[in-house]
């Protein structure tokens, strides 16, 4: 009787094996088999670029909507007191004739993407770094954070 139930208990755990790796990410990876050939972290990178070019391009465009659709949701009370205001990246008294990503590298919290954006008000005309914190929320990327600075580009990974 022993024997036929550790028999039981075996022949459960191998049926179930597959479905318990799966679930823990080991086996089967359903998001790489759509896209054969891109690695993870080049995949993410790619992410981290598509998130941050939009959200730049929605600065040179002054299309508020736009840019928030690109962040985080735990940032967006914040984006919606902020964007417009004096200081936000969507002020009326400011242009934003350029901005370009410099570099991307992984950091603490997600990937860091740097970007160079050139700021003009009537005559003068700044270039600001600033970097951003993409990082996956669920099955999608986000934007969890922007402050000014940036890393330094390094050759293995400019754009």
């Amino acid at each position: 009787m022993r024997t036929a139930y550790r028999r039981l208990a075996i022949g459960a755990l191998v049926a179930a094996l597959p479905s318990v790796l799966l679930g823990c990410g080991i086996g089967g990876d359903d998001e790489a088999a759509e896209r054969p050939g891109r690695a993870p972290a080049e995949e993410a990178s790619a992410k981290a670029r598509e998130r941050v070019q939009a959200y730049l391009d929605a600065m040179t465009a002054k299309d508020v909507a736009a840019g928030r659709s690109q962040l985080c949701a735990a940032m967006h009370e914040a984006f919606d007191a902020a964007a417009t205001g004096p200081n936000g990246d969507f002020a009326d008294h400011f242009e934003v004739p350029q901005a370009q990503i410099t570099d991307i590298r992984p950091g603490p919290q997600g990937l860091q993407v740097s970007a160079a954006v050139s700021v003009t008000a009537g005559t003068r005309k700044l270039t600001r770094p600033l970097l951003f914190t993409v990082t996956r929320d669920g099955a999608d990327w986000c934007i969890a954070g922007e402050v000014p600075g940036g890393n330094t580009p390094s050759p293995a990974t400019s754009p």
